[in-house]
């Protein structure tokens, strides 16, 4: 696309001419892709990255006279040659050793859409890096080198993807100019890709991986990165940037099951009261019956508000502020769904976790469990088994340590309004933060409810008896209502009556 001034001050776009204002307005409306990289070290993510970039033309000149300055000095591509991985490379000693140790984001646009990227480590230590760039992505790449094909960090970074519920997955075969551009060689590596997919464990759908397409690139030298190489004839796909500009993303989010996890109540005058959070899932329009969890209470949308005027819908990620027809007691912390199309409600519940923490696993804490607007204290009930991320296979532990993966059983102190991750990412992931050190032990993505009779301990809640303590029946129901203003903190009680 080229751009034109004129006198006007109207641009000229692709012949046709565009105002300022029109220009601003289109590339507001352009939709976003969020995409990480992943794999071995040396495989070359941050160079693709960089290339990326480079070819683009989405460089500014300070940036192109710094990278060619820093490829002279610290630079691993060879002598004349740019290398683009300085680019995200910021840390002293990622520069040293030619790794990638934090996540490095990028963001960039084209005429047809934005894109945040995430260029992840590849080392097994740092996993918990990936799961963080992962966790909001709807793409992921994953770089071989075309000279050792697939191998173990290829199956543990896709078994990550897999588990963080990313649909689309591109494998990109790269440096293929040192294997001569064999189209033998590229056969056989997504032959073999393709093969282990089909290997992964298979406790529930959330393990599936819809879309996979396979590039064969040379990052270094810009084979099928922006443009068509013709150094590939046998190749009939698009370019790298291509694919990722048309890739439909639309789709990925739940559109079926309404969920509003209520954030803040706002309250500005006596004549409004609505309830401010974003759209978890599903759509919602003014006049739809809506329910309120945990009471069961329902009543209809009267308006939906937001800053720039009243919507007559509002869908994921919108955050918007619902005005009921009735008065209803809700706080932060509860959900609006549909009365026909509910979560689970329950206290426990199976998942699995990826432990973050430095600080190895203590199954006799407690922690503090952040769900959507919710949160409450938790305990680990047992853990099912942990997941070598690199074999596949599970084995027998009573604990977790920094950047392992297990699936667990969880119990909670009141009751989460929650489903299935694979369904659902924004209701059904967690996060466990400890209670001493404000420090993140663990993300984890829900699988499903579990019944009182899996549970390998009890649940230990405190109980009060209310007749014991004399407490005379005319005044339990205030001391009911107490109770569940602390449930709904996040303390929970047994009343005997």
């Amino acid at each position: 696309m080229t751009i034109q001034d004129n006198p006007n001050g109207e641009q000229a776009f692709d012949n046709k001419k565009m105002s300022i204002e029109e220009y601003l307005d289109q590339d507001e409306k352009k939709d976003l892709l969020r995409f990480l990289t992943a794999g071995s070290v040396d495989d070359g993510k941050s160079t693709l990255i960089g290339r990326l970039l480079f070819d683009s033309k989405k460089l500014y000149e300070d940036q192109l006279s710094a990278l060619e300055r820093d490829s002279q000095r610290v630079g691993n591509a060879g002598a004349g040659h740019i290398d683009y991985a300085l680019l995200l490379d910021g840390l002293k000693a990622e520069r040293e050793q030619g790794i990638t140790i934090d996540v490095a984001y990028r963001y960039f646009s084209t005429n047809k859409r934005k894109f945040i990227i995430a260029d992840t480590p590849g080392h097994e230590q740092y996993t918990r890096n990936m799961i963080t760039g992962g966790s909001t992505a709807n793409l992921a790449i994953i770089l071989v080198d075309a000279r050792t094909g697939v191998i173990t960090q290829t199956r543990r970074h896709t078994f990550l993807c897999a588990l963080l519920g990313i649909k689309h997955i591109v494998l990109a075969v790269n440096k293929m100019d040192l294997t001569g551009f064999s189209q033998e060689i590229f056969d056989r590596i997504t032959a073999d890709y393709h093969a282990f997919l089909e290997q992964l464990p298979a406790e529930n759908s959330s393990l599936s991986i819809p879309d996979v397409k396979c590039f064969p690139l040379s990052a270094l030298e810009g084979d099928n990165v922006v443009e068509k190489s013709d150094r590939t004839p046998w190749y009939d796909g698009p370019a790298l940037l291509e694919y990722l500009e048309t890739v439909e993303i639309s789709e990925d989010h739940n559109m079926t099951d309404f969920r509003f996890p209520v954030q803040y109540v706002l309250r500005p005058n006596l004549d409004f009261r609505g309830f401010s959070g974003k759209v978890a899932s599903g759509i919602i329009h003014c006049g739809d019956e809506v329910m309120a969890l945990p009471s069961g209470k329902k009543s209809r949308v009267k308006s939906i508000v937001t800053y720039d005027g009243n919507l007559d819908y509002a869908f994921p990620p919108q955050s918007v502020t619902l005005q009921l027809e009735d008065e209803i007691d809700i706080s932060r912390g509860e959900m609006l769904v549909r009365p026909d199309n509910q979560p689970h409600v329950g206290r426990q519940f199976e998942t699995m976790l990826v432990w973050m923490d430095e600080e190895p696993m203590d199954m006799s804490k407690s922690f503090y469990l952040k769900h959507t607007t919710n949160t409450t204290r938790c305990r680990l009930d047992h853990i099912k088994h942990k997941v070598n991320v690199n074999t596949m296979e599970r084995s027998e532990t009573d604990h977790l340590v920094l950047n392992e993966i297990g699936q667990a059983v969880i119990v909670t102190s009141k009751e989460l309004f929650f489903d299935a991750y694979h369904r659902n990412k924004a209701t059904g992931a967690f996060v466990l933060i400890d209670p001493i050190t404000n420090n993140t032990s663990a993300v984890g993505m829900i699988l499903a409810p579990v019944a009182d009779e899996a549970l390998h301990t009890s649940a230990a809640l405190p109980t009060i008896d209310l007749g014991r303590l004399g407490i005379a029946p005319e005044h339990r129901d205030a001391v009911r209502r107490a109770f569940r203003e602390l449930e709904r903190q996040g303390i929970a009680v047994n009343l005997v009556e």
